[in-house]
């Protein structure tokens, strides 16, 4: 699955809940997206020229160079968003899921930065 699969993924289980993941779809979702975020940026260091090697580095050190061929608004958001979306799919007793409000406003923020990603 390409980073579009995986959006159109967390779309549907958002949209469409099936009744055997009460409970557990706002994570899955979480978790779709946060791959789709992943998938984007591992796609968009092979894409990058001399950039292909960083794709087999930690995220956080992906993170730390992205700067440098992104626009820093850009760059920050999308540790942002990793950051909110890795919190988001680890379960914690004393902690609610993620709303569909928040779901869809994360949903939205990975499709943008992968359009600038593409455009870059």
């Amino acid at each position: 699955m390409n980073a579009a699969d995986l959006l159109a993924a967390a779309r549907q289980v958002l949209d469409r809940p099936a009744a055997a993941t009460v409970g557990v779809w706002p994570r899955a979702v979480a978790l779709l997206t946060r791959q789709a975020l992943e998938k984007a940026l591992d796609e968009f260091w092979e894409a990058t020229p001399a950039t292909a090697g960083l794709s087999q580095c930690p995220r956080r050190s992906q993170f730390a160079c992205l700067p440098s061929y992104l626009n820093a608004d850009t760059a920050r958001e999308i540790a942002y968003v990793w950051s909110a979306l890795s919190e988001a799919c680890h379960y914690h007793a004393y902690e609610l899921a993620p709303t569909a409000t928040e779901l869809s406003g994360w949903i939205n923020a990975v499709a943008d930065l992968m359009a600038s990603m593409r455009s870059r």
